[in-house]
């Protein structure tokens, strides 16, 4: 029997179970039937192995970790991770300095480097590298419902994520998640961003990390019942 694809958010700055601590940042466990990714690491290791442990998921079962940008709130938990578990992939943009994949390396891990849109492996898909001065990759997860993308801060801009997503795959996007951008934008900024989104077809939406509170408040009016809650310990299945 065919599993689903199940998404578990790990660290956020957004609340949602109780027992979980929150702090600045982003990270998401990504199982897919055949393997487990980890997408972004926090802000703080110990805050993401100590969330991870309360979630029941083994930092051993990672396969592969995907780091959507070189900031502190995507990598900083990444010291402590691979203290427990460096026997693992990483596919990160091209750009990310040397210095900062040579520490990977000295940990004993392997590591992909990013450009163009492309595929990672299996049904995992990355945007490429997008922006200008903050070089960013969302994480595509192709399923049978369509695209689910993964953002960790969308620095490049959400809306261009999602048409980068689904111009290079050619399919509508079933689910967009993660961190939006969009904290600092004012009402109408906002609302016109959400129409965009909307003129994409996105169905559903799981907005957290750097999203803002007012901006959250505008999807879960505009989408609905298909607003998803994408806070610290939300889990959510695509069959």
């Amino acid at each position: 029997m065919k599993r689903p694809l199940r998404i578990t958010v790990v660290y956020n700055n957004v609340p949602h179970a109780p027992a979980l601590a929150t702090a600045w940042g982003f990270a998401a466990v990504i199982e897919t039937g055949s393997s487990t990714v980890l997408f972004d690491t926090g802000g703080d290791g110990s805050i993401l192995l100590s969330n991870l442990q309360r979630l029941g998921i083994d930092p051993t079962s990672i396969d592969a970790i995907v780091l959507s940008h070189i900031h502190g709130d995507p990598t900083g938990g990444l010291d402590q991770f691979l203290e427990r578990h460096s026997n693992v992939t990483f596919y990160m943009p091209f750009s990310f300095p040397k210095t900062f994949r040579r520490m990977i390396e000295q940990h004993g891990a392997r590591i992909e480097t990013v450009s163009g849109p492309g595929r990672l492996f299996a049904n995992l898909h990355s945007t490429g590298e997008l922006g200008e001065s903050i070089k960013e990759q969302a994480l595509i997860v192709d399923t049978e419902q369509g695209l689910v993308i993964v953002t960790g801060c969308a620095h490049p801009g959400v809306i261009e994520v999602a048409k980068v997503a689904r111009e290079y795959l050619r399919r509508e996007i079933h689910l967009l998640m993660g961190g939006f951008h969009l904290i600092d934008l004012d009402k109408d900024k906002l609302r016109a961003t959400i129409r965009d989104l909307r003129n994409l077809g996105i169905h559903r939406v799981a907005p957290g990390h750097c999203t803002g509170n007012p901006a959250v408040a505008l999807f879960r009016e505009h989408w609905g019942s298909d607003f998803l809650e994408g806070g610290c310990g939300a889990i959510l299945e695509i069959p």
